[in-house]
């Protein structure tokens, strides 16, 4: 048996008049409901818009009865697309239904005049709008203001390709175009300054596919290959990128890849290729043009173990290093070589007569944008 002491009344005091611990929250209370509240107000929203939507549409039917001359059909067409900038699919489906539904009854009972050309204008903008939503819906984005998540993207993979700001007597300019003027590229280029700011990498990528449908993979790229770059020897990279993407198991997760790395103080340099057109060396004291060879390494995401040729060269003043993608040499029927030796013409055109940079270069070959096309410019002036 244990015999516990009386406890002293001055303690017992001291005690009770001593502050309580405060309690944690319980899960249940007042945060956790303020975070089902946060959860919900999205779906609040959507049935207010939803109500809206749906009300105004039966008002207009309301008016196409009792004032066809200041209400007509196009009022429909008009609630429809309202709905396609700020409903989400199940409350786009109500509107659907109901403006179909109205428009379908007030022909039957005769209560007002629709044309079938009307009628199927009306079927094919509601069946538009249903598709539209449904596809937003795939991607998680709600609204109109989905849209500015889609440009901060594309604006971050802009991001991801600036050159850092480099010494006195270095240059690069860089040019990106994706097939027909669309928002993202299958192309883009990451850039990283290190070793204290001596040694410039560049890299530049091409992503199987092209336009949109390569733009998820180049966002997703570019993030991973700029956290790559620079944090190992610059011969480690193209063999780390390669196991990135064969860790991802993309069906079409190929890609093409050219790397750079300079050194800003003596212009020494090393291009290695992973499937990608040849670099091109522009040589000022000669004039001479020399292709860098560095054929033989296979394209990231294939092969498990591969090796890259290295290629060492030094960069005198005046020089400039030219790399690329194929859009800008390929077409159709046409040899590769032929395209890479108009390329070379028009770059060494524009550099000896300074008219212009990586975007007159480009607009000099004609390369059609039926692709994505990259183009950058190393000098050293």
């Amino acid at each position: 048996m244990t015999l516990t002491a009386p406890v002293p009344r001055q303690t017992r005091q001291a005690r009770a008049g001593a502050p309580r611990r405060a309690r944690p929250p319980r899960s249940g209370g007042a945060r956790g409901r303020r975070g089902r509240g946060g959860r919900g107000r999205p779906l609040t929203r959507q049935v207010t818009a939803t109500s809206g939507l749906v009300g105004l549409a039966l008002l207009a039917g309301f008016g196409m009865v009792m004032s066809p001359e200041w209400v007509s059909s196009a009022a429909m067409l008009f609630l429809v697309l309202l709905g396609v900038f700020v409903l989400r699919l199940a409350g786009m489906v109500a509107l659907s239904v109901v403006v179909l539904g109205q428009m379908v009854t007030l022909e039957l009972t005769g209560l007002t005049s629709v044309t079938p050309g009307t009628l199927a204008i009306e079927v094919l903008g509601v069946v538009c709008g249903v598709l539209f939503v449904r596809s937003r819906d795939r991607l998680g984005l709600q609204g109109a203001t989905s849209d500015l998540m889609l440009v901060d993207l594309r604006d971050r993979l802009v991001a991801h390709g600036r050159i850092p700001l480099l010494p006195e007597g270095w240059r690069v300019d860089s040019i990106v175009r994706s097939a027909y003027a669309e928002a993202f590229s299958g192309d883009f280029v990451v850039a990283s300054r290190t070793q204290g700011g001596r040694l410039l990498e560049i890299v530049l990528v091409d992503v199987s596919g092209k336009g949109q449908e390569a733009g998820v993979r180049s966002l997703l790229l570019s993030g991973a290959f700029g956290g790559l770059l620079g944090a190992m020897p610059r011969e480690g990279f193209l063999p780390a990128a390669n196991t990135y993407l064969l860790e991802q198991n993309w069906p079409e997760g190929f890609a093409t890849a050219v790397h750079l790395a300079i050194d800003l103080d003596s212009g020494l340099f090393w291009v290695s290729t992973a499937g990608h057109p040849p670099a091109v060396h522009l040589h000022a004291g000669s004039g001479r043009i020399d292709i860098i060879d560095t054929t033989g390494g296979p394209v990231l995401g294939i092969v498990t173990a591969p090796t890259f040729v290295v290629h060492a060269g030094r960069m005198e003043r005046g020089d400039t290093l030219m790399f690329y993608t194929d859009g800008l040499v390929e077409s159709p029927g046409a040899d590769v070589d032929l395209g890479i030796d108009r390329l070379m013409g028009e770059a060494e055109r524009v550099i000896a007569t300074r008219s212009g940079g990586a975007d007159a270069v480009v607009a000099g070959v004609r390369a059609g944008d039926a692709d994505d096309r990259a183009l950058i410019l190393v000098h050293r002036d």
